[in-house]
C-alpha cells in the first residue's frame, strides 16, 4: 500500500484516538497530532498523550519515523459556557434533553475547525478522528452525517480540500480491540491497555483488565463490555 503524505490526527491520549494514530501511521508518511484543553473533568488524558507518543515508536520503528509534530490547543471557552458532566463537578446521568450529561455541545464542531485551521497551516488536507456512531452516547457530534458536514464547511470555508477520515464510525469497541490487534498485535493492545485513557472521572489509581479507571462511569462501562466481547470472540476464534 503506497502512502499517502501527510495527516493530523484528533489525539486526546483515549483508546480510540490512539487506534485512530496508529491506523494513520500505517497509511501517511507524515503523521501530526493535536490535543484539546478544555479544562475537562478528565483532564488526566492531556497528561498520558506525551507517553503514548513516545512509546509508539517501540511498537514499530517505521511509525517512529513518521510521527512529527504534536499540538495542544487551550479552549478555556468551552468550559466557561458548557455546563456538563465533563466540565463540572455534576452527575454523569440522561439530561432532559435526552442526551448524557456528559454531552458538550459543539465540542466535536469546535474540535474540528482548530483541527483544520492548523492543518491549512501546516499544509495538511487529511484530518483523522475517533468519532463512532456505532457505539457512543448518543452524542449528535458523533454522527457519520456531523462529520461529512463539518469535512464540507472546513473545504468552502478554507478553500481548501479536507478529508476528514473516521476509521472507528461504524465499529463498536470489541471491534475496535479487534482493529488495534490487527495493526499493532500483542504489544499494542498492552499499550493500550496500560497507557490509554478513558475514564469520565479521571481514575488513574484503579486498574482492571482492560485498563485504568472508576469502573462505573459510562466510558468505563463501554470499555469493559468491549473487552470482554473482544477477548470471548478472541478465544473463541483461536
Amino acid at each position: 500500500m503506497s502512502l499517502l503524505d501527510s495527516a493530523l490526527v484528533l489525539f486526546s491520549g483515549g483508546q480510540d484516538s490512539t487506534v485512530c494514530l496508529a491506523w494513520a501511521l500505517e497509511r501517511f508518511a507524515r503523521v501530526e497530532t493535536v490535543g484539546f484543553d478544555y479544562r475537562q473533568r478528565h483532564a488526566v488524558e492531556l497528561a498520558v498523550r506525551p507517553r503514548i507518543r513516545e512509546l509508539m515508536p517501540a511498537i514499530f520503528a517505521r511509525w517512529g519515523e513518521r510521527l512529527a509534530d504534536d499540538h495542544v490547543v487551550r479552549i478555556d471557552a468551552l468550559a466557561e459556557i458548557s455546563d456538563t458532566a465533563l466540565t463540572r463537578e455534576a452527575a454523569i446521568d440522561i439530561a432532559d434533553s435526552g442526551l448524557p450529561t456528559t454531552f458538550v455541545p459543539g465540542r466535536n464542531l469546535i474540535f474540528l475547525s482548530f483541527a483544520g485551521a492548523i492543518a491549512y497551516r501546516r499544509g495538511i488536507k487529511h484530518l483523522v478522528a475517533g468519532m463512532c456512531e456505532t457505539d457512543f452516547s448518543g452524542y449528535p457530534d458523533c454522527r457519520d452525517d456531523t462529520i461529512k458536514a463539518m469535512q464540507v464547511a472546513l473545504t468552502l470555508g478554507m478553500d481548501r480540500r479536507f478529508a476528514v477520515h473516521t476509521p472507528l464510525m461504524w465499529i463498536d469497541k470489541a471491534a475496535t480491540f479487534a482493529l488495534a490487534q490487527a495493526i499493532g498485535g500483542d504489544k499494542f493492545i498492552d499499550l493500550l491497555l496500560a497507557e490509554t485513557h478513558t475514564c469520565y472521572l479521571g481514575d488513574r489509581v484503579n486498574r482492571h483488565d482492560w485498563g485504568y479507571g472508576c469502573g462505573q462511569c459510562p466510558a468505563c462501562r463501554l470499555r469493559a463490555q468491549g473487552f470482554a466481547k473482544w477477548k470471548a470472540g478472541w478465544k473463541a476464534g483461536a
